[in-house]
């Protein structure tokens, strides 16, 4: 799920930055990579996975 929010983060900062729209500072397309890699880190770390493994359970 992590990895899934990082690779929209990514491509939204893409976006800013090849159509050239100009923002104010806290929504820049470099904020938005740094805040994709933080999230991507998380995802690496297993964070995602422990959150997704809860709901599922054991049903055997």
């Amino acid at each position: 799920m992590l990895g899934i929010v990082a690779a929209v983060l990514f491509f939204i900062a893409f976006l800013i930055n090849a159509a050239h729209i100009s923002t104010n500072d806290v929504l820049s397309s470099t904020n938005f990579m740094l805040i994709g890699l933080a999230v991507l880190a998380l995802h690496l770390a297993g964070l995602g996975d422990r959150l997704a493994a809860r709901g599922r359970g054991r049903r055997r």
